[in-house]
Order: C-alpha cells, then structure tokens, then sequence
C-alpha cells in the first residue's frame, strides 16, 4: 500500500531504496559463497539464492513505480515521476552489469590463466562505476526536487 500524503510517499521511496541496496548486498555476499564452493560450485543454493534476490528487486520496484504513478497523478509532479523512471532504468542496468560481472569473475575464478577475463572484470567495474554515479546524481536531483515543495 502506497502512503497518500506526500512525506510519507518521499519517506517510503527512499526506504525502497535502501532495501534494493540491502538487496544487493545480500546478492554479492551470495555469490561470494558461492564462488567459495567452486570448482564443484553448489549452483542449487545459488539458484535460490537469485530466486529470492530476483522476487525482492520485483516487489521494490513494482512499488517504486506504484509512488511513479502516485507522484505524477495525486501529486502532480511529474518532474519527481521522471527522476523515477529514469532510476528505475538505471536500476535495471545495475542488475544487469552485476549479473555479467559474477559471471565474469566465475569465469576467471575458472581460467586463471586467461587474461582477458580480469580485463572484462575491470571494464564491467568501470560501466559499474559510471552506473552509480548516474544513479547517485538522479537521487540527488530528485532530493532536491522533492524539497523544494516544503
């Protein structure tokens, strides 16, 4: 259920966010164990383990875009919808560059001796990088934003 006074709605957006950062913690602690148990690497338990990651993603961002929605037609802000929309893109791009960098660093783990797989490791990181950065600047707009209406 999504709050209906705007406080609230800004309080529980970033809430959200600091689950799905909670999340990806969990995500990478996880694949660390996993990487643990290689070369044999016990999949069944990672599998669940991206099962659950993958349900919690879903259920924060169905209802970050429930507060998109709200913003933009309760609230009127579309400015705050758009800094959404753009997150949420940029979001689903984390989870993709994170899903290649464990599969990078599997393969690695499984070729030491290939050395084209640290450079691939080290160009994900760096598209990670610039990832965060994105994402660090549009919650910085949106902070902004979404003070500028106290």
């Amino acid at each position: 259920m999504v709050p209906s006074d705007f406080k609230s709605l800004i309080q529980r957006f970033y809430h959200l966010q600091s689950e799905r950062i909670e999340a990806y913690r969990l995500f990478e602690e996880g694949h660390e164990a996993y990487l643990r148990t290689g070369p044999q690497y016990d999949f069944d338990h990672y599998r669940q383990l991206v099962h659950e990651i993958t349900q919690a993603f879903s259920g924060i961002s169905k209802e970050v875009l429930e507060i998109k929605g709200t913003l933009h037609h309760n609230f009127d802000r579309p400015d705050l919808s758009e800094h959404i929309e753009k997150l949420q893109n940029k979001e689903k791009q984390k989870l993709e560059l994170t899903a290649k960098l464990q599969l990078a660093r599997q393969r690695a783990q499984d070729h030491p001796e290939d050395e084209d797989c640290q450079e691939k490791i080290q160009e994900i990181r760096h598209e990670m990088i610039k990832n965060k950065e994105a994402l660090s600047e549009i919650m910085q707009d949106f902070k902004y934003d979404s003070e500028e209406s106290d």
